[in-house]
């Protein structure tokens, strides 16, 4: 994390607007967590922009006292992809949910992913369209009941890590709205990260899709049902912490077992490299109940970023053409006068 530059504080983030989202809305947690985080980046206000689409999750730059765009339906990632190209400067944080950003913006989404355009990527995941009322979205469960699907949806759900995975990002994690110690290090991570840094937050509706992530919440059940990941540690979990993963070489698929049960050790655990593109892939199927959900960073790989890769070519192509000249450019080619 970079020193802090400025003197800033939490209140220099707050904006003279009424956060207006419905009571019990995990929004107010993830605007709190980044609105902490901003002074402990060492990043000028003049520096920070966000840019959402539609949705709850959109209202996000009325309430944070730094540039902010609202754009249309999905396509945040697309405006945010023009302005870090323009001014490469600017700190650029994309706020979107699972109907903006994996819907129609999930064209967007994932050429910015593919792209590693460096900039973050923060998408609120609650399963269902809140602004406009309930409807199932694409991350909703089989059996979702909704105005749009009264007798439960038959839709397979996409699943945000596997789709960001699957469209070349270099950093993925997922993290919970309430979980403010654990979602700030998520958001830092993904600030560090030179690239797309792509963060999928579990948050939660109360009014359309109340408690849809307790399982993993809920201090009664959260220890056997939350697959906290760390670098270069073992795989494990539980109350009793004797639970662990294991990659199963036959399937070449992840199994939970116990340790002391069957002849199982802790040298069985798999160790979580967060550079292993693999079991990134193996994690991201994971889901409650059959197994505890992973939060965490579940891949981590420094690549090229597209505004470098830009940036540079920009500077070889001067470097061999010499000065532009647009004079010269309008009379070279497929030209002819005309008498």
């Amino acid at each position: 994390m970079n020193a802090p530059v400025t003197n800033l504080t939490i209140k220099d983030f707050e904006t003279d607007q009424e956060v207006r989202w419905c009571p019990g809305c995990g929004d107010y947690a993830i605007l709190k967590a980044v609105q902490k985080l901003m002074p402990e980046l060492g990043v000028p206000k003049e520096k920070l922009v966000f840019i959402s689409g539609i949705g709850c999750s959109s209202r996000f730059p009325y309430y944070m006292e730094t540039y902010g765009f609202h754009g249309i339906h999905g396509r945040a990632p697309a405006i945010a992809t023009g302005l870090k190209l323009a001014n490469p400067d600017l700190d650029v944080w994309v706020i979107t949910g699972d109907g903006d950003g994996l819907s129609i913006g999930g064209n967007h989404m994932v050429h910015v992913l593919r792209r590693n355009v460096d900039l973050q990527i923060l998408l609120f995941n609650n399963e269902i369209y809140g602004l406009t009322k309930g409807q199932y979205s694409p991350t909703s469960k089989i059996g979702t009941r909704s105005p749009s699907t009264p007798d439960g949806s038959v839709d397979h759900s996409l699943d945000p890590c596997q789709f960001a995975l699957g469209s070349g990002a270099h950093f993925v994690a997922r993290s919970i709205d309430t979980e403010m110690k654990h979602l700030t290090e998520m958001l830092t991570r993904a600030h560090d990260y030179r690239g797309a840094g792509f963060v999928e937050i579990y948050q939660n509706c109360p009014v359309y899709n109340d408690g849809i992530f307790d399982v993993v919440k809920d201090k009664k059940t959260a220890a056997d049902m939350r697959l906290v990941l760390e670098h270069g540690k073992p795989m494990v979990f539980g109350k009793e912490n004797n639970r662990g993963i294991r990659l199963n070489v036959k399937t070449l698929s992840l199994e939970t077992v116990t340790i002391g049960e069957d002849g199982v050790t802790e040298d069985d655990i798999l160790v979580h490299d967060e550079t292993n593109k693999t079991i990134a892939r193996l994690l991201a199927e994971l889901h409650a109940p059959e197994f505890p959900e992973p939060i965490g960073v579940l891949y981590c790989a420094p690549e090229s970023n597209y505004t470098n890769d830009v940036y540079n070519q920009r500077i070889a192509v001067r470097e061999k053409r010499g000065p532009a000249d647009l004079n010269a450019l309008l009379r070279s080619g497929q030209t002819w006068t005309v008498s």
